[in-house]
């Protein structure tokens, strides 16, 4: 499954992050500095390094208080991309659904994306014969020799929301399950980040003993693009 981006990128220089939604970077082609909004909240610490090659695109829409975007960021001393844009695995699980090219969730149809159920919302609503599943997707960007984590930065949000995957499993019919999304192809397995989270760690040990499946792909990125590419396994352990 394949995203093009919707605007030509520009590689430019990170310089410096202002707060977890501002960088300022450089243009390579004017040297112009320019603000740059980051979509992904996350620490990013071992990726927006300055100096490190950064692509963005532009927007010229009057209502935004930046002209450009992060798009992707080059992994340091490699040719690995990885994407910054946060609403891409939910756009990519869309279309790979509706298409039904997600094996592990057959024989389940799409019925909707951000599906309301008991006060929280999901991300997509499945259902096959009556039978209900609440898929959530989670982007990972986050990569140490080869495994990729989750969290990278404390989420009361996260955590909660598995809780809350854990106990529908538990207490009704509906199935549910997480997809980990690695916006990047050099990870070979999935893990939660325990010195990181230590309660989303454990929540999503609990999930898994309750049923609540958990999957994850990997993305190839290029300057094109984003494609949907191989599963690979999410271990968890208690630690």
């Amino acid at each position: 499954m394949f995203l093009p981006f919707e605007q030509n990128l520009h590689e430019a220089v990170f310089l410096d992050r202002e707060n977890r939604f501002i960088l300022t970077c450089q243009l390579k082609e004017s040297n112009e500095k320019i603000t740059v909004h980051l979509q992904d909240p996350g620490r990013l610490k071992e990726l927006l390094i300055p100096g490190n090659t950064i692509y963005v695109s532009y927007h010229d829409v009057p209502h935004r208080k930046t002209k450009w975007t992060a798009e992707l960021v080059r992994k340091p001393d490699s040719d690995v991309l990885v994407s910054l844009r946060s609403t891409l695995p939910n756009r990519l699980v869309e279309q790979a659904l509706k298409q039904e090219r997600l094996p592990e969730f057959s024989p389940y149809q799409l019925v909707k994306r951000e599906y309301t159920y008991h006060g929280s919302r999901w991300d997509f609503l499945l259902n096959h014969q009556g039978k209900k599943y609440i898929l959530e997707v989670k982007s990972v960007t986050f990569e140490q020799e080869g495994t990729g984590y989750f969290p990278d930065a404390p989420t009361k949000r996260g955590t909660r929301h598995v809780q809350e995957l854990a106990q529908i499993c538990k207490s009704t019919a509906i199935k549910t399950g997480i997809l980990f999304v690695c916006q990047r192809d050099d990870i070979h397995s999935v893990r939660p980040a325990h010195w990181i989270d230590p309660n989303f760690t454990a929540a999503l040990h609990d999930a898994r003993a309750n049923g609540v499946d958990l999957y994850a792909r990997i993305c190839q990125v290029n300057l094109d693009g984003i494609t949907l590419k191989d599963s690979i396994p999410v271990q968890v352990k208690k630690d």
